[in-house]
């Protein structure tokens, strides 16, 4: 039975003021919740749905251990008896939430007779019949995400419902394409929702500024040579090298490097280990990968577009960035994963061209750079004459569904990293889309449509 939450009262005047404690109803209904999450665990299916609520909440922080036990439970089931049900819709939501929790489920559980017979079927639906299964629809459109190299049954999945979903649009129900846009986006917006993770937040958008700021240094601002010396002085992380420098180079360098010191200092203090040596060896990374950049414009010469590419994975920023977030989450650090994520592993480098190559897909040209920022698409075209811009993008969209393939794999168990740290990579480059579709006006109307939705619009569901 639930309780009522606890009224205290206190006087003011001569009136009695009524205060709930809201946080002993908070802990009430998270038990309220945790309860029905362990005894859902007798239903495999209304488990798998109730995960997948708390999950789109963004409250599945507080359910670790229950979501733990069930989805453990059910792919012993599926390994030991091979049940993985009948639904379409069961089946693609108990394949995503098993992969996305670093499960290995072969693309197989979907069989030709499942996936065929919902084909054939969905062919001879009107769209008013289809239009009331999204939510099937959904699910397995998802489950395709989660494709790795090989399986083409989950490509071929993917590419039928997203048809089937962009037909359907134009005959939903305001709710029903409000609702689409959160089910489609709202796994994508969720990174560290954890409240305890807080400070982590906060000292993460440190590296991110500075990664932006160093970036418009080599764009925009410096020569070569002023260039040239700031690399060098990132790579000794020593400021005596700086004499010659611009002064708004010093302060920078003093700043990144009085920064990266004191996030060092808070992680050795709450994990017991100081990664200083990690952090600094990838700004020297970054500045070294783009002070090529500036070399190949500044020599007027345009490199190979997988050369580019190779390059361009490290000046994206993204190993700076999943470098910091590995320390200051601070589990499972030892020296072989130290070694590791110096290192880009697969996981660090796919997160990174999904980024590098969806930016150069944008449509957006920052025109203050001066043409100073190449992109695959320019470098391929030059290398392959006579190919079209449509032919180079169909390239550039190809290359970062393989990157997609090549992180989901590297984010299933066994894997070295803790699944905190997979799944901020993974959240990372779920959100790349969002941030750059760019607009005409160098607007994210996608990323605003969503924060709507998510922020102000109701749904009736």
């Amino acid at each position: 039975m639930e309780h009522l939450p606890r009224l205290t009262f206190t006087s003011s005047g001569d009136k009695k003021v009524k205060k709930v404690d809201y946080g002993a109803r908070h802990a009430q209904k998270l038990e309220l919740c945790r309860n029905l999450l362990r005894k859902s665990g007798e239903n495999p299916f209304e488990s798998l749905s109730m995960i997948d609520a708390v999950q789109r909440l963004g409250i599945d922080y507080h359910f670790q251990e229950e979501i733990g036990t069930i989805l453990s439970k059910q792919c012993a089931n599926y390994t030991s008896y091979g049940d993985c049900g009948h639904e379409l819709h069961d089946v693609a939501l108990r394949f995503r939430l098993l992969r996305q929790e670093g499960y290995y489920v072969p693309a197989a559980v979907f069989g030709t007779d499942i996936f065929i017979n919902f084909k054939d079927t969905a062919l001879g639906k009107s769209t008013k019949e289809l239009s009331e299964d999204i939510n099937g629809l959904m699910a397995l459109y998802e489950a395709s995400q989660l494709s790795i190299e090989g399986e083409d049954i989950l490509d071929e999945a993917g590419n039928f419902c997203k048809q089937l979903l962009k037909s359907l649009e134009k005959n939903l129900d305001d709710n029903q394409v409000t609702l689409l846009i959160i089910l489609w986006g709202i796994l994508t917006t969720k990174a560290w929702q954890d409240p305890d993770l807080s400070d982590e937040r906060v000292e993460l958008t440190k590296p991110v500024s500075f990664i932006y700021l160093i970036d418009d240094i080599f764009d925009v601002y410096g020569t070569l040579e002023e260039l040239t010396q700031f690399t060098e002085a990132i790579n000794k992380w020593d400021s005596a090298d700086l004499d010659q420098l611009p002064e708004y180079m010093k302060i920078c360098f003093r700043a990144l490097y009085e920064t990266t010191n004191e996030i060092s200092y808070k992680i050795y203090q709450k994990h017991g280990w100081n990664p200083i040596d990690s952090l600094r060896k990838t700004w020297a990374s970054l500045c070294d990968a783009f002070l090529v950049e500036a070399q190949w414009f500044a020599s007027g010469l345009a490199p190979k577009s997988e050369e580019y590419l190779k390059n361009a994975v490290v000046s994206s920023g993204v190993h700076v960035l999943l470098v910091h977030t590995f320390f200051l989450l601070g589990q499972r650090i030892k020296k072989e994963t130290e070694n590791l994520v110096e290192n880009q592993p697969g996981i660090i480098s796919s997160s990174a061209t999904i980024l590098r190559l969806w930016d150069d897909l944008g449509s957006a040209r920052d025109e203050s750079q001066d043409g100073r920022d190449g992109s695959y698409i320019e470098y391929y075209m030059k290398e392959h004459r006579g190919s079209s811009i449509k032919d180079a993008k169909d390239k550039v969209v190809d290359m970062i569904s393989d990157a997609w393939k090549r992180l989901n794999k590297e984010c299933l168990s066994p894997n070295p990293f803790p699944a905190t740290f997979t799944k901020a990579s993974l959240n990372l480059a779920r959100i790349v889309p969002l941030l750059y579709s760019y607009d005409d006006n160098h607007g994210l109307p996608s990323l605003e449509e969503h924060m709507k939705s998510v922020l102000y619009e109701r749904v009736s569901v």
